[in-house]
């Protein structure tokens, strides 16, 4: 919409403009819309902060509460599932690292998982994450943190709570000791997403494959970039394995029962390597007679599909090639019980109780040689636990002192929170509790034993003095123009709405007392008619206290025209007043730019005037806008700086003043007439002569005489300069007129021809030095007004 972007919805049977509904009553920044899941989020920037808002299941939007002062640069969307938020937050201080967050399932208070999670800025300002929900098992997600430039991957077993580094393997690819010994040396994998959507990225799961994961990575204190060398598990994490040493583009087959593998290179390639025992030993298979720039891998629909598809071309100038590779020839059956063996999911502390429950999933033997097929299942036996400590996290408000820590590290609160205060939303006569610090992990089915949010302390919700009261602009601009219609919102942070009056005063005498103001939304609307600036106030008051916002709105009508006076001659050094002269006159809280030859960096000012010195002799161009509201202009015009020049001021009978309607045109006019007329009289170039008539009643003009181009710059005297005489001659003789209109004709003459010149400049026998000389008799020129009678 003209004024920002907005959140509209309507039914799809019955959809137009007059059924649409606004779930969101202000703008929202844009692309910033995002509906996922049960959710809906959206954001908004004001006075550089951003707000993030979230709707829980199409209901009502509200503000995402993240700790106080995270004060977010970014916030990312990471997942929604199981009803429950991970998000990616990149705090005030942070450039190239994310914190992660966890909410309850309303998706609205969030508490901190890891911080410093790496991230890495795309083109088009996209950004990477470097954290992966593993597919197959809830709740494990892996994630590579980033301190003092140092990257190392972990782990977490139990969505977020706690994380541990990767396991590394004792031996390498070819059974040598690989020498890596915690705490020094780990695993570190590559989190990395591929630009290509037909090849894997650098870590590969499946959700039929639980606790199959494969990634491109190195062993060693951090993670190294250029070390792509390839490793897998089987049990989700507990124990790898290298397979290859360099990075392979991966496809699971037949849930996970066969294993595809194919080198990531930018070189031709003929042959693919595949497993069927989870990647303990590798056959290779010549895929295509020629080879051929490998550009991605399908698989044909079905996870128990045994089919798949390499494509590329042959050369940069070829159609794309290709090949199908069927496995299924190569299983002379299908698989029976008897073919599988159970493993049960532990994290990397052995303990077997994860989320809740002890997890059991079946695979296929090592020795069987068999298809998986369409009726395979993977889950095969679930059991609750009994509650534990590491069942809870840490609620809102509430931080872990070590979050890496063993499960003996408690939560405390943050400085900024108070566990015992009521909740924003809290009313009068309804009971809220206070929190202990500790919520259960969402999706953990553990029941009984501990139970760190027992014991919680119930209260009744007192009556809140409003706090936090804001009074906005929905067109979001705080000037307008008058008969312009403005809406005004009111929003209250805390304090309770029900008992609480709301004294609102737009400042143009409108005043109105409302109940339930902040509660309903509803917004005031208004228009002032005349030119202003209106003081809006809103005073929400109950038994409690009070509290106060004020907002400042301009009512401007736009600029019409604008126009710079300016002495288009001035001595060097000498004071000039720069004026702009604006329509409507005195309009509110104006703005005057002014530019003063190149330099870019303006003048600003509140009057319409400024007065100024020229150093340097020459032309300078002189520049001023002008802003209003949402209006401005601009005028310019060219200031002759000289050293010398002689002054003539001249005086006009009352009667020109009839006709002198006081605008920059008709002055221009006048003084370019008498220039002409006096440099043809006198035979002074017309380009030495320049008139200026002077804005205002009485009519005034100064005749600027200056050096000519060519002059020898020396000192002379004011008396023998034959220009002042000549000028003097033709206006005594009444040899200067001109006609004005209605049969008047103007002649210009001096009105005391013994007054002498003004002279600007001279002294010291150097022209390059300025000195003001006044002389006390001035010449007064006057034009005459003579009626004549038509014939």
């Amino acid at each position: 919409l003209p004024s920002g972007y907005r959140y509209i919805t309507c039914q799809i049977q019955n959809c137009s403009d007059k059924t649409m509904t606004v779930p969101f009553a202000g703008s929202t920044d844009r692309d910033s819309l995002t509906v996922q899941d049960d959710y809906i989020f959206l954001q908004t920037t004001s006075a550089n902060r951003t707000k993030y808002y979230v709707s829980y299941r199409r209901n009502a939007f509200v503000q995402m509460k993240l700790p106080k002062y995270a004060l977010p640069k970014d916030l990312q969307i990471i997942s929604t599932d199981e009803n429950q938020v991970f998000v990616a937050v990149q705090e005030w201080y942070q450039t190239d690292t994310y914190n992660l967050y966890q909410s309850d399932p309303q998706g609205v208070y969030y508490s901190i998982l890891l911080e410093n999670v790496r991230s890495t800025k795309q083109p088009e300002e996209n950004v990477l994450i470097d954290i992966l929900e593993v597919r197959g098992v809830k709740g494990v997600f892996l994630a590579n943190q980033k301190i003092d430039g140092k990257v190392t991957t972990l782990i977490t077993y139990n969505k977020g709570r706690d994380w541990d580094f990767l396991n590394p393997p004792d031996i390498d690819m070819n059974g040598k000791p690989t020498n890596c010994k915690p705490p020094d040396c780990y695993l570190h994998l590559h989190l990395r997403w591929a630009d290509n959507p037909y090849v894997s990225g650098t870590v590969h799961t499946k959700d039929t494959a639980p606790g199959l994961i494969m990634g491109a990575g190195n062993l060693g204190s951090q993670l190294v970039e250029y070390k792509e060398e390839m490793y897998i598990t089987s049990d989700c994490g507990n124990t790898w394995r290298q397979v290859f040493e360099e990075e392979h583009h991966i496809l699971y087959l037949d849930h996970g029962g066969v294993i595809v593998a194919i080198k990531d290179t930018s070189i031709p390639l003929k042959i693919l390597k595949f497993s069927i025992d989870e990647g303990q030993t590798w056959s290779t298979h010549n895929f295509t007679s020629t080879s051929v720039f490998v550009d991605g891998l399908l698989s044909e629909p079905g996870d128990e599909t045994l089919v798949m598809t390499v494509f590329g071309h042959i050369s940069y100038r070829s159609d794309w090639e290709l090949v199908k590779v069927d496995f299924r020839p190569s299983f002379p059956r299908e698989c029976t019980d008897e073919d599988y063996e159970s493993w049960e999911l532990t994290n990397l502390q052995g303990d077997r109780c994860i989320m809740g429950q002890q997890r059991s999933f079946r695979k296929r033997k090592i020795s069987s040689w068999c298809i998986k097929g369409k009726s395979f299942t993977s889950a095969l036996t679930s059991k609750v636990c009994e509650c534990v400590n590491t069942d809870f996290l840490c609620d809102y408000g509430f931080e872990r002192s070590a979050p890496l820590k063993s499960e003996s590290s408690k939560c405390f609160a943050d400085f900024w929170f108070n566990p015992e205060a009521p909740p924003e939303d809290c009313v009068l006569g309804q009971a809220y509790t206070s929190s202990t610090g500790y919520r259960k992990v969402v999706s953990n089915v553990c029941e009984g034993g501990v139970d760190l949010q027992q014991n919680l302390a119930h209260h009744m919700c007192p009556l809140i003095a409003p706090k936090g009261l804001q009074i906005s602009i929905r067109e979001e601009s705080l000037a307008v123009r008058p008969g312009e219609d403005i809406t005004f919102i009111v929003r209250q942070e805390q304090g309770d709405v029900l008992s609480t009056k709301y004294q609102v005063d737009l400042g143009d005498g409108f005043k109105a007392i409302y109940v339930n103001l902040t509660m309903t939304g509803e917004p005031i609307r208004h228009r002032y008619e005349n030119p202003g600036i209106y003081r809006v106030s809103v005073k929400a008051e109950n038994v409690a206290g009070h509290d106060e916002a004020v907002v400042f709105v301009q009512v401007n009508s736009p600029l019409q025209a604008l126009n710079l006076e300016v002495v288009p001659v001035i001595g060097r050094n000498q004071e000039v007043n720069l004026t702009a002269i604006i329509l409507p006159k005195n309009p509110n809280l104006t703005v005057f730019y002014w530019w003063i030859g190149n330099n870019l960096q303006p003048l600003l000012t509140l009057e319409n005037f400024l007065v100024t010195k020229f150093a340097e002799t020459g032309d300078v161009r002189v520049t001023v806008q002008v802003s209003c509201g949402s209006s401005m202009l601009q005028d310019s015009k060219v200031v002759h700086v000289f050293d010398n020049f002689h002054i003539l001021p001249l005086k006009f009978t009352k009667h020109l003043d009839m006709y002198n309607p006081d605008i920059p045109e008709w002055r221009e006019d006048i003084g370019r007439v008498v220039t002409r007329l006096l440099a043809k009289e006198t035979s002074i170039p017309e380009e030495t002569l320049m008139t200026v008539v002077k804005p205002g009643l009485p009519t005034a003009a100064d005749l600027h005489v200056l050096l000519p181009a060519n002059q020898p710059k020396k000192k002379r005297s004011i008396t023998s300069d034959k220009r002042i005489a000549a000028i003097k001659q033709a206006l005594n003789a009444h040899n200067i007129s001109f006609f004005l209109r209605g049969g008047y004709w103007v002649l210009v003459t001096l009105a005391d021809s013994s007054s002498d010149s003004q002279r600007i400049g001279g002294g010291s026998g150097y022209w390059a030095i300025v000195v003001l000389f006044v002389i006390c008799l001035v010449a007064v020129g006057a034009f005459i007004l003579y009626k004549f009678k038509r014939q």
